[in-house]
């Protein structure tokens, strides 16, 4: 007496769950994508107005955090911070992105 599944029902459940972890893996690729990529929309990054920007929240952030408002001045260094991390992305994109032809 064996205990074990016989060999064909064994293989029909580890072929369906390889194919539910494979479903699953391409709809978490596919929820993820950038909305804009995906839409084939072109994405534009004004850099120098990012930066000022963000020095403004910088130095606002410090302002606050003399003033004792500290929670206020976290903020305003996490919203700094965010947009020091989309320039830096934009920078990498302009300086991965593949150039035209020339022609």
């Amino acid at each position: 007496m064996t205990t074990h599944a016989p060999r064909p029902r064994r293989i029909l459940s580890v072929l369906a769950a390889t194919t539910l972890l494979a479903g699953g893996l391409l709809l978490g690729q596919t929820v993820t994508a950038a909305p804009a990529q995906a839409a084939g929309k072109t994405v534009t990054c004004n850099v120098p107005k990012m930066r000022q920007e963000s020095q403004s929240l910088r130095s606002k952030a410090a302002k606050l955090k003399k003033l004792g408002a500290r929670e206020e001045a976290r903020k305003a260094t996490a919203k700094a911070d965010a947009l020091d991390k989309r320039v830096r992305a934009c920078q990498d994109a302009d300086s991965h992105a593949p150039k035209p032809f020339p022609g």
